[in-house]
């Protein structure tokens, strides 16, 4: 199984400055990483399986499980929804917490996205290739304060972050061309 990597600043456009307004020079610039993977199916049924958020749980090495809320019965642009996340180092359990995320973007067989905890955005984009389709996961955040120095540099969660991805995607693709 091959999987693309890719290191971007670009910044998503909601974490953008609004107009006449800047992020000022000590402002930090985003964080963002890409894993990319082809799946042999067509868009639609991966773009389906990745915008369930209650079946991440099944290829998340950190999402355990995922629940629509607040009357959101599935994916739509503003429906909202909870993820219980585990964070483990070297099989041992060091922290449980629950997110909320607001869908941001969703176009069936073509884009899922959503910000959790309006600080990180995440984003699935489909592709038609040959005879199945490219996916590719990203996720970007702006760190900020002690608080994302401690994020980046010392936890490295970035790169803990990218690894999660990769097995997230080979996970799905293993259980989508079963």
């Amino acid at each position: 199984m091959k999987l693309r990597y890719a290191l971007t600043r670009a910044m998503p456009r909601r974490q953008q400055p609004r107009e006449g307004r800047t992020l000022g020079a000590m402002a930090s610039p985003p964080t963002t990483r890409s894993v990319s993977i082809v799946v042999d199916r067509p868009p639609l049924e991966v773009w389906a399986a990745v915008a369930d958020v209650t079946r991440m749980g099944e290829w998340s090495p950190e999402c355990t499980t995922g629940r629509w809320i607040g009357g959101a019965v599935g994916p739509a642009v503003g429906a909202t929804f909870e993820g219980d996340n585990v964070a483990k180092v070297a099989g041992r359990t060091m922290k449980r917490w629950t997110t909320t995320a607001e869908v941001t973007a969703c176009e069936p067989g073509v884009v899922f996205e959503f910000i959790a905890e309006a600080y990180t955005t995440w984003r699935y984009e489909f592709a038609a290739e040959g005879t199945g389709t490219r996916v590719t996961e990203s996720f970007s955040y702006i760190p900020s304060g002690l608080s994302g120095f401690m994020y980046n540099v010392v936890l490295r969660r970035a790169s803990m972050m990218s690894k999660g991805m990769s097995a997230t995607l080979g996970r799905i693709k293993s259980t989508l061309e079963r």
